[in-house]
């Protein structure tokens, strides 16, 4: 059992964009937070991620209320939170500017841009995924995640994935949206796995978590089963802990009770009911664990401010 693996089952990462880029000194990018890249892409309330992968050279990040980050070849860079941040050749001067938007809107096979100076070589990837779905792994994550991917065992076989995603991106091959979703995944999950096995032992948080043998397996046992009439007795008897440790430990980790955690969830596999499928409510409640609709509604309305069928009206895909 896998909460990372139950989880992925139903966030959908999808819509992904990857192109190379060469940027010759002096240059300077200007990222939009994911808000607005959502918006330019057409994509509503849905969340953005993004990354960029360094195949050669440096480059300078800035994000408001941080110190700049060098990058350097072989390093990986993710932005969970969806920060508007800044990439440049070096700090200082009067890069030049270049508009984020713009090339999501053009979506250019190979991306050239600067002033003739040393070159800078990155794949940049752009995924999405449901807010309300993935929001345990991206609550744990911090504003910015690095690492160099040369320098692990792993990372050889991670660069080769990105490069082949920038290829599958530009061509006309039938599936092409369906591999590049996949490979997103895969991307993702490794990434996070990397950055789960570097976190310290005092380290708190949902992926923390995982590691922790009672708070891993009560959380694969939530998402596995949302609608089993699960207590935090019958948590601690499959996970082999007492009751008192078992909810002394998820809370430590993850910051609220089993149950406060299990009913959030819920709610978020409601809303993905409500915005992707054409069940009725009663059945969406079975779905989600509430014996009546009537029971169900009441929680929704305290999540949500609204009753499920006006939450469906007005968040409803297309």
């Amino acid at each position: 059992m896998d909460a990372l693996s139950e989880i992925l089952k139903v966030v959908q990462l999808n819509g992904a964009i990857f192109f190379n880029a060469r940027f010759t000194a002096p240059w300077c990018v200007a990222s939009p937070a994911d808000a607005s890249l959502a918006k330019t892409l057409g994509l509503g309330a849905e969340r953005v991620l993004l990354y960029h992968y360094m195949l050669e050279g440096s480059c300078l990040i800035t994000l408001e209320g941080m110190a700049p980050l060098h990058l350097s070849a072989g390093d990986i860079i993710v932005f969970p939170q969806g920060d508007a941040h800044t990439m440049a050749s070096s700090a200082g001067g009067q890069p030049l500017q270049m508009d984020a938007q713009a090339i999501l809107r053009e979506r250019p096979k190979l991306l050239h841009f600067g002033g003739g100076g040393e070159a800078t070589r990155l794949i940049c990837g752009y995924l999405v995924c449901d807010p309300r779905l993935f929001q345990p792994v991206l609550a744990a994550l911090p504003r910015v995640v690095t690492m160099n991917l040369r320098s692990m065992e792993t990372g050889r076989w991670l660069e080769a994935s990105l490069q082949h995603a920038v290829e599958e991106a530009n061509s006309n091959r039938p599936g092409t949206e369906g591999v590049l979703a996949k490979l997103s995944e895969v991307m993702v999950v490794e990434t996070l796995r990397l950055y789960v096995a570097q976190l310290s032992p005092e380290h708190t948080g949902w992926l923390a978590g995982l590691r922790d043998r009672a708070v891993g397996k009560c959380l694969a046992l939530m998402h596995e089963k949302p609608a089993h009439p699960w207590t935090v007795d019958s948590l601690a008897r499959e996970v082999g802990a007492s009751r008192s440790v078992l909810a002394e430990r998820f809370t430590h980790f993850v910051g609220q009770s089993p149950m406060q955690y299990l009913g959030h969830w819920r709610m978020a596999l409601a809303t993905n009911y409500l915005r992707r499928s054409s069940l009725n409510v009663a059945r969406i409640a079975e779905e989600v664990g509430y014996e009546t609709d009537a029971t169900f509604s009441r929680a929704f309305r305290r999540e949500f401010g609204v009753p499920p069928a006006t939450w469906r009206r007005l968040h409803a895909s297309p």
